[in-house]
């Protein structure tokens, strides 16, 4: 009987714990994060634009007459002054034409002085009626002939000395040639086979293509209508070093490309040491012109997800507040605990210029919104959180102002 009862007892407080609520779910633990306190500030840096170097002029040299290669006398990739001889080619034939064409014009004008002797001897007999009226024409006639058989001699010999001239190919402006693409003894064809590349140093030329919504503003620039720094064009090598002179606009192109939207602008910079060489990659610098304060904050803050761009906000917003029968069996104690909670809220911003580590905002957050910048990848929208660092605003205030 004993035993029963106490099989009874055991299995009814089994019973009863059973029908008890569950236990309270323990409290889910806070994510450390650290934040950072938005504030619009004046923002220094520079919109950037890959960009090729070009010379303002650059020409390939040809030759005007065929022949075979018999001198070169100008090094590669040597600097040359406007006239000075390049190249000769063989001009043997070209000086045979020329002396044939001076021997013909001699013979041309000893016609010429016989035609005007005879025409002047049948002017003066004509005056007299001493002489048949067909001999005085023919003589008139054949003195014109005779002096355009001069001219068109004359004529022949400038063509064989040009053609004498083109022989020897000449510098056609200050510059750099670059390499010879014949040899001595190559054969060379009239407007086809290209000798070298001549092009000019400096100033040299910095081309880049910017969005058409742009270009209101540079041409503005270019007209003197917007002021213009000194420093506005600046200029990055290709080892990432930055040029010693800035530059200034030169042509803004004919044409937007209806394709890309885009245009082609040209800016000059000075080449005093030739640094700049043509077909070189770099990188052009616009000092910013936007007035008035921006938001920036640090880049590892932004979260990127299906092309689009999001902040946590760190805000002290309830997410789940409890209700009904369950507010009934929370404390106050409880309650008042899970108001004092901040929540990473999910912020979706429009971004504009990358500087360095940060990235201006143009849109989605307010000036004095604690945004999370460390321990982003332990939460989610409407995580509680807790601050574990100083405002970190000020020391990057500092940075962006270097």
């Amino acid at each position: 009987m004993n035993r029963v009862l106490l099989v009874v007892i055991v299995l009814g407080s089994v019973f009863l714990h059973a029908c008890k609520p569950a236990a309270k779910k323990e409290k889910a633990e806070a994510a450390a994060v650290n934040v950072y306190t938005v504030e619009n500030a004046d923002v220094y840096y520079f919109d950037k634009y890959p960009s090729t170097v070009q010379a303002l002029s650059q020409v390939s040299i040809v030759s005007n007459v065929q022949g075979y290669v018999t001198a070169i006398l100008a090094s590669d990739g040597s600097k040359v002054r406007k006239g000075q001889l390049l190249y000769k080619i063989d001009e043997r034939i070209y000086k045979a034409a020329y002396d044939q064409a001076l021997a013909n014009l001699k013979v041309v004008r000893g016609s010429e002085a016989q035609a005007k002797q005879d025409a002047d001897r049948y002017v003066y007999l004509n005056s007299y009626h001493a002489v048949a009226k067909q001999l005085y024409d023919h003589a008139i006639i054949t003195l014109d002939n005779a002096k355009n058989q001069t001219r068109a001699a004359e004529e022949a010999v400038r063509t064989a000395k040009t053609n004498l001239n083109f022989a020897n190919i000449y510098a056609p402006f200050d510059g750099t040639i670059g390499f010879s693409q014949v040899k001595l003894g190559n054969i060379v064809n009239v407007g086809q086979t290209i000798l070298n590349t001549i092009s000019t140093n400096n100033p040299m030329a910095v081309d880049f293509i910017v969005n058409e919504k742009q270009l209101a503003s540079f041409e503005a620039i270019q007209s003197g209508r917007k002021a213009m720094p000194d420093s506005l064009f600046t200029l990055l090598l290709p080892d990432n070093s930055l040029y010693s002179a800035t530059g200034k606009i030169s042509v803004i192109d004919r044409a937007v490309d209806p394709q890309t939207g885009s245009i082609r602008i040209r800016l000059v910079f000075p080449n005093p040491k030739n640094e700049l060489k043509v077909g070189m990659s770099c990188v052009v610098q616009v000092h910013n012109q936007d007035n008035g304060p921006q938001m920036v904050i640090p880049g590892k803050a932004v979260v990127e997800q299906m092309g689009e761009y999001f902040v946590y906000v760190a805000k002290d917003t309830v997410i789940n507040q409890p209700s009904g029968s369950d507010t009934k069996e929370k404390s106050a104690d409880a309650q008042n605990d899970t108001k004092s909670k901040l929540h990473a809220i999910q912020r979706k911003i429009k971004l504009g210029q990358t500087i360095g580590a940060n990235v201006i905002v143009t849109s989605g957050i307010n000036d004095g919104d604690k945004i999370v910048v460390d321990g982003i990848q332990s939460i989610h929208d409407g995580s509680i959180i807790s601050v574990s660092n100083k405002d970190s605003s000020s020391s990057n205030r500092e940075k962006q102002g270097k």
